[in-house]
């Protein structure tokens, strides 16, 4: 019976993935967000298991027992790390930095007052209801700070879900990220009074420094050594993938088990540096293996994490009218002060980074969900023996009050609040640019069916059947009386996206240098920062580096040195060069996006006015860089002719690769012959 009783947490995690899976196709459609339907299961399952509606000493009521009674650290260790690394994974580090001001003005200041305010709610609370009289400041500080940080995994699975602007979407994720650095800290500095542990630092504000920034170093300094590992390693994206997850453990076990620093800040440094550097230093296709692995490990951990929650405030909470009215009380009060710390930072932040409009601070007032993290911390302080029996049920009660009423209404209202501040609505001018694309496509499916109908092999072919498999037309948005300024906005932004998927392709393919992916995708920064304002040809960014070189200065000042430092001063020849060629690449592709698009059903009188703009500008780019390239080859003759020598070189391995690729793809060479292939480019694209 033991051995059978072993297999309880296997049966609640096969369990748990065959309920997720379901609850992921039947809410696919709906506006209920999967998250919440996850937790709503927990929940049941639990008034279930309280209920004695599972059998005796079964296999599913030792399961379900099992999850209900985790371990604060189990959860904490084992969900974590795969979470946060995967939300960090996938932030974009321009828009994170340019966020980052607001997210780090809620993230610090703004639980500190949080945490002041919910504290002061709590002893009001103590003074007008006897059950809670027992209440302190250390008491009602340490809850304040557990219950005021808004938890990464429940946000970061909201995002996902609500398909937010990108700008947006960061900026609550990163405060949601770096919060955690704040709440533990000022969490840890009352809690430790009861827990034994001591802090690092007497002062509060030296502790939160040493924890936040030790943990930001720490996770840097481990993301260098995993990418300098994996890349002396040279293995498949089994291998890759292998020191990824164990990087990201030790990582967090390291700071938060060891050196007492934010686990989650570290895990955030870490996850931002492999995925700036990181990934231009694996092969693309262990990139694509990387990506896909942690969307299914989110996913596995996000489908865990909720069901237990769900489990562990159904199992331990006992609840009462009394005890009831205040959860709802606090609940209401923590919305109402997370509003007004918003509001407050409010005219700051409108002018910070990419700024902050009201519509954005209610979202963001009414989006501060509380989940797994606050309750993992409720679940120690009610573990703590030196607390009093009253105070530890009543910090788990009300954090599983909160926990549970934000995910259950501030989740599954936020969407609805979002369309009713016009949030979801697309300008005109996008809608009908982002119509013309699809319209490509259904035009370029039109042909085919054409095409196919008149060949012989299909004679006998059903075609009004197979006519509906056609893609449905869609009705072409109105833009008679769209502004023509907003629409080139729309264009150029289009043209940029546009250029940043070809300059990953180029990279991809091995056509250009990671150190050349890096400028080209970094001069784009400026342009998607304007909304489209800026002109195509302004690439200031770019050309400077064949205006401004001072290396190439100092050499041609100092034509004798020129032998002396051949090798740095070919190197920086063939990287300028690789950046040139791949920059008039892009200018070519998007001179033929920009020819689609006018023919994509523009009014001709607007299209008149604004494509004529468009293709001046590409033209001025494609001219400025041909005569910098033309200079180049005039004034470094020798270093030019070696850097052209390189770049036909790498055009040869980039066909090699695709034909390797197209053969795999096939089915005419064998997947294991394909790699072998493949790692014979590698290994000769790396003497260039």
């Amino acid at each position: 019976m033991e051995n059978e009783y072993s297999l309880a947490p296997l049966l609640f995690v096969m369990g748990a993935l065959l309920i997720g899976a379901l609850l992921k196709l039947l809410l696919k459609k709906s506006r209920f967000p999967y998250t919440v339907g996850l937790f709503c299961f927990g929940l049941l399952i639990g008034v279930l298991f309280r209920s004695g509606l599972f059998p005796a000493e079964g296999l599913m009521e030792r399961a379900v027992e099992q999850a209900g009674n985790i371990n604060p650290d189990t959860l904490l260790y084992i969900f974590l790390p795969v979470l946060i690394f995967g939300a960090a994974y996938e932030l974009d580090l321009h828009t994170f930095r340019k966020t980052f001001v607001n997210s780090s003005l809620l993230a610090i200041p703004g639980v500190v007052i949080s945490m002041g305010l919910v504290a002061l709610m709590m002893m009001g609370i103590g003074k007008l209801i006897p059950e809670f009289g027992g209440w302190n400041w250390t008491f009602a500080l340490m809850f304040g700070a557990l219950v005021s940080a808004t938890d990464p995994v429940a946000v970061v699975a909201l995002l996902k879900e609500l398909n937010t602007s990108k700008r947006f979407s960061t900026l609550v994720d990163g405060e949601s990220l770096l919060n955690d650095g704040t709440g533990i800290v000022l969490f840890m500095l009352f809690f430790g009074t009861f827990s034994g542990s001591s802090p690092l630092c007497s002062s509060p504000v030296m502790e939160f420094l040493l924890v936040a920034l030790g943990g930001a170093l720490l996770g840097y300094i481990m993301a260098v050594l995993t990418i300098f590992f994996i890349t002396c390693l040279k293995g498949d994206e089994m291998v890759q993938n292998s020191v990824i997850i164990l990087s990201a453990y030790l990582t967090f076990i390291l700071a938060q088990g060891y050196l007492h620093l934010s686990g989650v800040i570290a895990l955030v440094a870490f996850g931002l540096e492999m995925t700036y550097h990181g990934k231009l230093l694996f092969s693309p296709k262990a990139n694509e293996f990387t990506e896909k692995f942690w969307d299914l490990a989110s996913f596995i951990a996000n489908t865990l994490v909720f069901i237990i929650v769900g489990i562990i405030i159904s199992v331990h909470v006992n609840i009462s009218w009394v005890s009831l009215a205040v959860v709802v009380a606090v609940y209401l009060g923590v919305n109402l002060i997370r509003t007004g710390v918003v509001f407050l930072f409010f005219p700051i932040m409108k002018h910070l980074g990419y700024g902050l409009t009201k519509r954005e601070a209610i979202i963001l007032s009414w989006g501060g969900l509380r989940g797994a993290l606050g309750l993992t911390l409720a679940l120690m302080v009610s573990a703590t023996m030196t607390i009093p029996d009253d105070i530890r049920s009543q910090v788990l009660l009300l954090t599983a009050g909160v926990v549970a009423l934000t995910l259950t209404v501030n989740a599954t209202t936020i969407r609805h609040l979002l369309e009713k501040l016009g949030l979801t609505e697309i300008p005109t001018a996008r809608s009908f640019v982002d119509y013309s694309v699809r319209n490509r496509v259904n035009e370029a499916a039109q042909r085919y069916y054409e095409k196919l109908s008149h060949r012989e092999a299909f004679a006998g072919a059903d075609w009004e059947k197979v006519r509906t498999f056609l893609p449905k037309p869609e009705q072409a948005p109105d833009i008679s009386n769209c502004n023509e300024t907003e629409l080139l906005h729309h264009i150029r932004m289009t043209i940029y996206g546009t250029e940043c998927q070809l300059v990953r392709q180029l990279y991809s393919d091995g056509t250009i240098s990671a150190d050349s992916y890096h400028k080209l995708i970094n001069s784009q920064e400026r342009h998607f920062d304007s909304d489209g304002s800026l002109p195509l040809s302004d690439r200031t960014y770019i050309f400077k580096f064949f205006d401004n070189g001072r290396f190439l200065r100092f050499i041609r000042k100092h034509p004798s040195l020129g032998r002396l430092f051949k090798r740095p001063l070919t190197r920086r020849v063939v990287n300028l060069s690789d950046i040139g060629r791949g920059f008039m690449s892009l200018q070519r592709d998007s001179q033929d996006e920009l020819a689609a698009l006018r023919n994509s059903g523009i009014p001709e009188e607007m299209s008149s006015r604004i494509f004529p703009v468009l293709e001046s500008e590409i033209r001025e780019n494609i001219e400025h860089m041909r005569a910098c390239l033309e200079q180049l080859a005039i004034d470094w003759p020798e270093a030019y002719a070696s850097a052209m020598t390189s770049k036909a070189a790498r055009m040869m391995l980039c066909n090699e690769r695709k034909t390797v690729r197209n053969l795999t793809w096939d089915g005419i060479m064998s997947a294991k012959d394909g790699e072998r292939c493949e790692e014979s480019i590698d290994a000769r694209a790396s003497r260039l």
